[in-house]
């Protein structure tokens, strides 16, 4: 049986579609990956982290020196190209103008949601300490711990706060610097359980994360922000549930 023409061309739509949709190409190069396992064996060998477009440009990041930089626009993020379970990332950041604003999701989907553009996971937030300034409501100036690395389950994801703000986990003590200073991160992440460093101390946490793998993305949300000395080291797996996990892309 002859197969028409408009079929065969919506199959090979359908087909080629779905081949490009799965082999997307790394955008950028950027950080390290490594294995706790066989770094206590003195044996680990550092793996560079590859990123993945999802709803920026190519011209949204850039490198300088050992610095990624993000110019902020348009609002989206970038992906690993791996999933990630347990582990424990390393980061150091400064925003470059002041309330800006961004961020790292871990245990992402990657999967940006229509009204804002960000996808669903648990975000380790990086804000401008002037950003509460900035965005004052109905005339009153946001809680300044708002800026001092919150950590929440954005969209989907939903996550139990240590200290709670809400539905999101303020740090007990603030520690961010503001415009053009380095900024350091800490983020142990095991298990549903989150604990983040500021500058060199423990101070916020949370717990029961409703995705336990998934993706990390690195946000680009309207103000230009810099990374460097990205490292996440990869720890032993844990017991999870397919629920936990999330679709792969």
């Amino acid at each position: 049986m002859r197969i028409p023409k408009v079929l065969a061309f919506i199959g090979l739509f359908v087909i080629y579609g779905g081949l490009t949709s799965k082999a997307q190409g790394i955008l950028f190069e950027f950080g390290e990956r490594k294995n706790f396992s066989t770094m206590i064996n003195d044996v680990s060998e550092a793996e560079t982290l590859k990123w993945i477009d999802v709803n920026t440009t190519d011209t949204t990041w850039y490198r300088d020196g050992d610095m990624l930089v993000c110019k902020g626009l348009p609002i989206g993020v970038v992906r690993s190209e791996k999933m990630y379970q347990n582990f424990i990332m390393h980061v150091e950041w400064r925003h470059m103008e002041k309330g800006g604003n961004s961020g790292i999701f871990v245990w992402c989907d990657a999967q940006p949601e229509k009204h804002n553009r960000l996808p669903s996971g648990v975000e380790v937030q990086m804000l401008e300490l002037d950003w509460v300034n900035q965005h004052k409501r109905n005339g009153e100036t946001p809680p300044v711990a708002y800026v001092h690395g919150e950590l929440f389950g954005a969209g989907k994801v939903t996550t139990v706060p240590d200290n709670p703000r809400g539905v999101r986990s303020k740090s007990m003590e603030n520690r961010c610097l503001g415009v053009g200073e380095w900024n350091k991160y800490t983020v142990v992440c095991v298990d549903g359980t989150i604990k983040l460093a500021v500058n060199g101390k423990f101070v916020n946490g949370i717990r029961e994360s409703s995705k336990r793998k998934g993706y990390l993305c690195l946000e680009s949300e309207g103000a230009q922000i810099a990374f460097r000395n990205l490292q996440v080291i990869e720890l032993d797996n844990g017991y999870i549930l397919p629920e936990h996990i999330v679709e792969e892309l």
